[in-house]
């Protein structure tokens, strides 16, 4: 969904080392950098990868995809899951609470050590990158709590600390709205894969009782379980095009 914003496709070693060059002198996969582990063990080496996508999502500017769902969700009831962490439904003007973020957001921070702080927003925090090594430079985010190293609330590659009480309130309330709607839900999937399947499996069982599943998808748009339509297109364009036919 945020690649037609212009965000990077982190889909496979080359889309990623394509977006970040000295990860790629580095041989580091976006597997191994998205783990909790090196806050702890080189917190100038975890920031500077999110640190630059904080900034970076920041300063996107959500598609005219984005104005087509919520023109949808103007005339239907509607929710949002995703497995993103861009904040970008909630920049295009979805509620917080309709937007139910099953990975977290990198828009909130949380204390590394899990003090008892809980989270907070990363508002005015902006971390100064080193692009040519793509690692955090002078102060880092700390816990207003304890003082310890702070980190996005996001769920990392084996993450044992997400501290996810941001998150679980729109899980929640998505949860509550799909049981409200089952029967005659509409599931518009885009660009979810199959190596990390989450919003897949979510989009097929929540389509179960409807066989109504629009896979949107440029790789991937196979329906292999369940009933729907695949569309191997990419999502803006998708979009444009079911709206201009309703």
């Amino acid at each position: 969904m945020g690649v037609d914003s212009g965000l990077p496709d982190f889909r496979g070693g080359a889309g990623f080392w394509r977006a970040y060059p000295p990860y790629a002198r580095l041989g580091l996969r976006f597997e191994e950098l998205a783990d909790p582990g090196h806050f702890a063990e080189d917190p100038a080496l975890a920031w500077g990868f999110y640190g630059h996508r904080l900034h970076l999502y920041r300063a996107t500017v959500p598609h005219a995809g984005f104005a087509v769902l919520r023109r949808w969700a103007g005339r239907v009831p509607a929710n949002v899951f995703t497995s993103n962490v861009d904040g970008q439904f909630q920049r295009a003007g979805f509620a917080p609470g309709d937007v139910a973020e099953v990975h977290g957001s990198i828009h909130h921070l949380q204390c590394l050590r899990l003090c008892g702080y809980g989270v907070w927003p990363a508002d005015g925090v902006d971390v100064a990158i080193d692009e040519a090594t793509m690692r955090a430079t002078g102060e880092l985010p700390r816990c207003p709590g304890c003082g310890g190293t702070a980190r996005p609330a996001i769920l990392m590659f084996g993450d044992a600390g997400w501290d996810d009480t941001h998150a679980a309130a729109a899980l929640q309330h998505h949860v509550d709205w799909l049981a409200a709607h089952r029967t005659d839900v509409v599931v518009v999937e885009l660009g979810a894969g199959t190596a990390l399947p989450t919003v897949r499996r979510r989009s097929e069982l929540a389509s179960a009782a409807t066989g109504a599943l629009v896979r949107i998808n440029v790789r991937e748009p196979e329906v292999r379980h369940g009933r729907g339509v695949a569309i191997p297109a990419p999502a803006a364009a998708a979009l444009a095009a079911i709206d201009a036919a309703l």
